[in-house]
């Protein structure tokens, strides 16, 4: 099964802060905890999946491999992420992240502020020449940045910010309600000031309080070599700003691999297909090819058949993160005319009686006379 993105699971930016994880977590725990849900197998998975996702975000090494790679990174120990991550997991990860009900149903600190700015994602085309020698490049992108007139803090130049007079600049308001399970308390984000403490009496009239607004920016992205389609390379900061002073998100910049019109990619081998004469393959003959940093020769020896492959060290793609490069493969093709003249007729009737008695001559000596002989493909 295809699990979902950690971050979306938890409803967070990928710039998202320890707190604002765990914050994002208590918020789920409590939410589909199975205590508040007995019998409910929908909230139950959802309990899983959200303590799956705070496992791997609230460590920095696991979520330093996430980040990088993505599910697949995660294999020091589960394939793809947590294969047989059960409710088990999920309650000893729960009990181990916030020591049971009284710190999660609100008897711990919050964090407030301004709103976090959302993320970005472009997708960034690549020539197979771009991948195998790395590139920078210049992105152009609309986006939500600081606004000039009041420096991100959405009041009108000469006023300021004032104390949310509901939540008296705590930023949630508390609930206390009685069960049969005792006394509990209930936090939520301040719907006044939405979490932020304060309030704008005077909002700034270039960006109407929002404290940013969208522009064209010009972002310069270094690209390594060896990358593929699919990897994306991660801009901290680099995403939309945040509401009123609130931190930036993050920029994704994914890859796509552009079609080439001469190689295949195969892994970080490319392979060319070489199209040669029937008497170059017969003879042997030293030609040129193509590489990904300029043409080389190769030497086509005596007795070539179709099909056959030579490896050219090193004129691949280099390996990403890792120290090597791949191989460029070159695949014999033998060209077959699809018309002669009568000339040319006579002599190739000529040639297949020679081609006929050399068969004959290998078949016997393979003690397979009477046989269907082995014939090399001339296409």
């Amino acid at each position: 099964m295809n699990k979902r993105d950690y971050y979306e699971v938890l409803g967070v930016n990928r710039n998202a802060t320890e707190a604002e994880i765990k914050k994002a977590y208590r918020k789920l725990a409590m939410q589909y905890h199975p205590d508040r849900n007995p019998g409910d197998k929908e909230a139950e998975e959802k309990f899983k999946e959200a303590a799956e996702a705070y496992e791997v975000l609230s460590d920095p090494e696991k979520r330093r491999r996430y980040d990088q790679y993505g599910h697949s990174g995660l294999r020091g120990g589960f394939e793809g992420g947590f294969t047989d991550f059960d409710l088990s997991d999920a309650l000893r990860t729960f009990m181990q992240g916030f020591g049971g009900f009284s710190d999660l149903f609100g008897m711990g600190s919050r964090e407030r502020g301004p709103q976090g700015g959302s993320d970005l994602q472009v997708r960034l085309k690549l020539s197979l020449e771009e991948i195998a020698r790395g590139v920078t490049k210049k992105l152009r992108l609309k986006k939500l940045v600081t606004c000039p007139a009041c420096g991100g803090s959405g009041a009108e130049p000469g006023y300021q910010a004032t104390r949310c007079p509901v939540c008296h600049g705590s930023g949630e308001v508390r609930q206390v309600s009685n069960s049969i399970f005792g006394q509990f308390v209930n936090v939520s984000t301040c719907p006044n000031c939405h979490g932020e403490g304060q309030v704008i009496s005077h909002p700034c009239r270039t960006c109407r309080g929002e404290g940013r607004i969208r522009k064209e920016v010009v972002t310069q992205v270094g690209i390594p070599a060896g990358v593929a389609t699919g990897n994306y390379l991660t801009l901290r900061g680099e995403g939309n700003v945040g509401p009123r002073g609130g931190r930036p998100g993050d920029l994704i910049v994914v890859i796509e691999e552009e079609e080439h019109p001469e190689f295949e990619r195969h892994g970080d081998d490319v392979l060319y297909n070489l199209v040669i004469g029937y008497t170059q393959a017969v003879l042997g003959d030293e030609v040129e090819v193509p590489t990904l940093d300029g043409r080389v020769k190769l030497k086509i020896p005596s007795g070539t058949p179709a099909g056959k492959i030579f490896r050219l060290k090193g004129k691949g793609i280099p390996h990403l993160n890792r120290q090597g490069v791949g191989d460029q493969l070159v695949r014999i093709n033998i060209f077959t005319p699809a018309k002669v003249s009568r000339e040319e007729q006579k002599l190739l009737e000529q040639l297949s009686n020679f081609e006929r008695n050399h068969l004959e001559e290998y078949t016997k000596a393979k003690g397979r006379k009477g046989k269907r002989g082995v014939f090399h493909s001339w296409s």
